[in-house]
């Protein structure tokens, strides 16, 4: 699904194309309402969902760096980084800027304007978060994305105790409009239960 920017859409299609049939080879799927989608296809494609709920308008940059922000993420497992947070923050920052890279090479054959190619290189990566709203805005979309895909499996996995840590930091990197469709995102049930607990603390 696209979102609806006039009069780039047939661009924004082809864009998207290319970064789809990149995450299409993820060898992880999902279920997704009884259908089973490469993870990172999936992912990319509901923030693109998402996408017109934290940032009106958006441009072309950020609606490519939206649908590339998990850009072949399989290919640097978290296994292979040493377990803590610190090797959870140098994981997602390899990550990020692997995507950056592999997003540079995907959008060069498409003759897109090199400022959009940098622009959403940058926003891959977060850079001005905390000062730049459209880089809030892919942080915001990934956790929502986080919340609708990946949540209910870590809470599964993890148990309520040690999930509610990672519910309260996803949280805290969220902009008030997005924790607001955080409950939207979270499939109803003990996730969903969890998050609105944890975000009434």
């Amino acid at each position: 699904m696209c979102v609806t920017v006039d009069p780039e859409t047939t661009e924004l299609d082809a864009l998207y194309g290319a970064i789809d049939e990149v995450n299409s080879h993820d060898p992880n799927a999902i279920d997704w309402h009884g259908v089973s989608v490469a993870r990172a296809l999936l992912q990319g494609q509901r923030a693109t969902v998402w996408l017109p709920k934290v940032a009106e308008a958006p441009s072309i940059a950020l609606s490519v760096a939206a649908r590339a922000h998990h850009l072949a993420r399989w290919k640097i497992e978290r296994s292979s980084y040493p377990d803590g947070r610190a090797g959870y923050l140098r994981w997602r920052k390899a990550n990020k800027t692997a995507s950056a890279e592999l997003l540079a090479t995907t959008l060069a054959p498409l003759d897109v304007a090199p400022d959009i190619v940098r622009r959403a290189v940058d926003l891959v990566q977060r850079i001005g978060l905390g000062t730049d709203p459209e880089a809030q805005a892919i942080e915001d979309v990934a956790c929502l994305v986080f919340l609708e895909t990946d949540y209910v499996a870590l809470l599964q996995r993890l148990g309520a105790t040690s999930t509610a840590g990672a519910v309260h930091k996803t949280l805290k990197k969220m902009s008030p409009a997005a924790i607001e469709l955080g409950v939207e995102a979270t499939p109803a049930g003990p996730a969903r239960d969890l998050l609105v607990d944890v975000a009434s603390t």
